[in-house]
């Protein structure tokens, strides 16, 4: 497998700036180094370009005829290697060389089978989402399920206006399409991918908590009761040593900046402690007070049990963390030399939702990455026009690399937020 052909451009017009990918695209498929007939595209665009999506895809397919499916969506933002357009009409594409059996596009009209069924059988998948989907985490975990790995990655599309997803398989539409041309709204869609396409996948978050983990010990649907036996709005104004009281406008501006990143009753997440949150945390909004019964009120159902840490968005954690996943994933890549006894044996049956791992002892290379990050993050979050991509590229790697700017991000089966997702197709040189 040789590295994935990319290109992106950004133009006031949409044909221009589909004529200035394509020309890079071909430059690319004729160097040696990169796949010359890949046969899968993902197509990601900026809003701008939302209303023309149908024509623009149409385009794209009739130019490349060899690329017979295709998936992507829409953002406020697209990526790609080093450079991020936010707010400005953009469009970024990656074409794929994988084995035709080793990948589906799916779309709800055209889900994916459960539990492998037929000839192909699914272990990740990437996927995008429509935001306004009634009951999107179920809808994830659901998804999830029907992957061996129960791993998903992607995120939800973040538009303007139509929120946009793209999906074709074969020579033309999905069935059930009919005369979609390509390009719907609403549901999930994506691309599942067999065992036979080595990943790695990481989350990196963009928040750190301001006070101790806390267990949830009483909740009423979103709505926080207590904290370790203790009233959840105590526990919240004692965290940011304000009061209601005596400086109700500064406690409030104080909330206001303030997220509650939450984690499931099982996981092995240490309480107590501050510090920076794992991939098993997801961070949500405080949506009020409940002055009455000394509760807060979060964006996400919450049950006694789960693990609560107070929250804000911290640029040089966001920095930090992010070089982390890179540093990891190619260490991941390039391992060293261990004792036979220290080498982890790859089972046939991976722990469901466990981030995807390669086998060890091999050398592998980037064929091409995928990065997901929140609409909230981007340049302005970490300081200047393009660096959380160039921070992706330094610590990574110049690799062909492709993404948006989402309303939500997707890892396992979760719906995350503030967050980026970076994953890496892996190929072993020749």
């Amino acid at each position: 497998m040789k590295r994935f052909p990319t290109a992106h451009a950004t133009h006031p017009q949409w044909r221009m700036a589909v004529a200035l990918v394509l020309a890079q695209l071909r430059a690319q498929m004729a160097l040696p180094g990169y796949a010359a007939a890949p046969t899968l595209g993902l197509l990601y665009i900026t809003d701008h370009y939302a209303a023309e999506a149908a024509a623009l895809l149409d385009v794209l397919s009739a130019e490349l005829p060899e690329v017979t499916d295709w998936s992507g969506t829409v953002g406020v933002g697209v990526c790609a290697a080093g450079a991020e357009y936010l707010d400005e009409p953009a469009l970024s594409v990656m074409l794929l060389d994988l084995p035709p059996d080793q990948y589906r596009v799916f779309s709800g009209v055209a889900p994916l089978p459960r539990g492998g069924s037929g000839a192909f059988a699914a272990h990740t998948a990437l996927v995008h989402a429509d935001g306004h989907t009634p009951d999107l985490p179920g809808l994830i975990d659901e998804m999830a399920q029907r992957t061996r790995t129960g791993y998903l990655f992607g995120g939800v599309c973040a538009s303007r206006g139509a929120g946009v997803q793209f999906a074709v398989a074969g020579n033309g539409n999905l069935a059930g399409h009919g005369a979609a041309g390509g390009v719907f709204s609403g549901g999930l869609s994506g691309v599942a991918f067999g065992a036979g396409v080595e990943l790695v996948s990481r989350v990196t978050q963009g928040c750190q908590p301001v006070g101790p983990t806390q267990r949830i010990t009483a909740a009423d649907g979103n709505v926080v009761l207590e904290l370790d036996g203790k009233p959840a709005l105590g526990e919240l104004l004692q965290t940011l040593d304000v009061s209601l009281q005596d400086d109700p406008q500064e406690a409030v501006r104080r909330i206001r900046s303030t997220l509650a990143g939450l984690t499931n009753a099982d996981s092995a997440v240490a309480s107590g402690r501050t510090g920076h949150f794992g991939h098993d945390t997801r961070v949500r909004h405080i949506l009020g007070l409940d002055g009455a019964r000394q509760g807060v009120a979060l964006a996400d159902t919450v049950e006694p049990g789960m693990l609560l840490a107070f929250c804000q968005r911290n640029a040089g954690a966001a920095r930090a963390d992010l070089v982390r996943i890179c540093t990891e994933i190619r260490e991941e890549l390039t391992p060293e030399e261990t004792e036979p006894s220290a080498v982890g044996v790859q089972t046939s049956r991976p722990v469901p939702g466990a981030a995807p791992t390669l086998a060890p002892g091999r050398q592998r290379e980037v064929a091409g990455a995928i990065y997901v990050s929140c609409s909230g993050r981007g340049g302005p979050h970490f300081g200047a026009p393009g660096a959380e991509l160039q921070i992706v590229r330094h610590a990574l790697g110049d690799v062909p690399l492709v993404g948006f700017f989402a309303a939500g991000e997707i890892a396992r089966n979760q719906l995350y937020g503030y967050t980026g997702v970076l994953t890496v197709f892996c190929t072993t040189p020749d």
